[in-house]
């Protein structure tokens, strides 16, 4: 079993909050923290799904007190909303009697309702962990092309062989469309999402066209955008904004999308191998799409990031500002030998950069000129991690 930074910083969060809520899609490995989080240390676990350990919540408040001195792990916790409210009222009471922290583990794999909920009802009561696909610090750099090309999850990335984990994806896709959307709530007809599911994956890294893709989809505008909202939500799709500042430059605005399992991307593409990865068109914005899910991965909660393009042609591929509130640049590319255009020049003179970075898939750093470095992807997540 591959150990997992989430677990870390849960752990943390515990010692400093009464409730943590973890989000994340539904097969990235929640659960298995929470059960050995709950292993260690004897703590109860409920999963909402079943009918049998919601029935145990019929009386909240009895059920919390049989298990005072534990840990509450609550699985799937969008599944029954109204327990935020009498767990607010668990809280403050063990609040008033001296606890303050560990109280609550709550998890859910749909982010956008979940973090409303629980903030509204548990303000000042809770904190926040979103827990993300495998990435390169935690699998190593020798596993680097498998887990772009299989992906992140657990199931897929340690598959027997590229068939396993393919029909291991298509599966993942599959339950997504036919039960966990509809069981959210959302009508919208299986074969439409995943038309428009695909789409985004053949634009992986492309400025997000609601009228393009509406037009295709025979579809308002209007559906398209709640669509992406609501892939957005489920923690699938990344809304990469466009970086602003009071640079005097017409810039375009419209943010560019990724799927963020290059893994599930592929699949929905029916790419089943690393050679056919590579010599498909969409392998420039597949590895670009990879390489920011990994660095945002590992990113502090105060950091900010986004693209920059504006109308003339200059860009950037990826914008940070990290500790100290620095900005970085970074490029993406997916040669050995990596070369950047005039338009990362001339952006990086619009922003001025404290540092400027070409990440490709190598091992070595080495200098491009012009104060450029060229750096591994595990070497500037290591850099990056909190």
């Amino acid at each position: 079993m591959i150990p997992r930074e989430s677990k870390m910083r849960v752990e943390r969060l515990l010692a400093r909050a009464p409730a943590v809520v973890l989000t994340g899609p539904r097969q990235v490995g929640k659960t298995t923290l929470a059960l050995e989080i709950a292993d260690k240390g004897g703590a109860a676990y409920l999963d909402l799904e079943r009918p049998s350990d919601r029935a145990r919540l019929v009386d909240i408040d009895a059920y919390c007190e049989r298990n005072s001195g534990r840990l509450v792990i609550l699985d799937e916790i969008q599944r029954v909303p109204d327990l935020f409210e009498p767990l607010r009222g668990v809280i403050d009471r063990r609040r008033r009697d001296g606890r303050r922290t560990g109280d609550f583990l709550l998890l859910g794999s749909a982010s956008i309702d979940l973090l409303r909920q629980s903030g509204e009802t548990l303000a000042g009561r809770v904190a926040y962990c979103e827990m993300q696909p495998l990435n390169v610090r935690e699998v190593g750099h020798a596993n680097v092309d498998d887990l772009w090309h299989r992906g992140g999850f657990p199931e897929s990335l340690q598959a027997a062989d590229d068939e396993a984990s393919f029909e291991w994806r298509f599966d993942f896709i599959h339950t997504y469309l036919e039960r966990d959307i509809p069981a959210l709530g959302p009508r919208i007809p299986s074969e439409t999402l995943r038309r428009f599911w695909t789409m985004l994956a053949h634009n992986q890294g492309q400025t997000f066209n609601a009228a393009v893709l509406a037009k295709s989809l025979g579809l308002s505008g209007v559906t398209v955008g709640r669509y992406l909202d609501l892939m957005v939500d489920l923690l699938l799709v990344r809304r990469l904004v466009s970086w602003h500042g009071n640079l005097g430059r017409r810039l375009v605005k419209a943010p560019k999308t990724y799927l963020r399992d290059s893994g599930v991307c592929h699949a929905l593409l029916g790419i089943e191998s690393l050679d056919a990865l590579l010599g498909h068109p969409v392998v420039g914005g597949s590895w670009e799409g990879f390489v920011i899910e990994n660095i945002l991965s590992g990113l502090p909660a105060h950091a900010s990031c986004g693209y920059y393009r504006t109308v003339g042609g200059a860009e950037i591929d990826l914008v940070l500002a990290t500790r100290g509130r620095e900005t970085w640049a970074v490029e993406i590319k997916r040669s050995t030998a990596p070369k950047v255009s005039r338009g990362f020049h001339s952006a990086c003179e619009d922003l001025q950069p404290a540092r400027k970075l070409v990440v490709y898939p190598g091992r070595e750093s080495f200098p491009l000129g012009r104060d450029i470095e060229a750096i591994p992807l595990k070497r500037i997540c290591e850099e990056l991690a909190p």
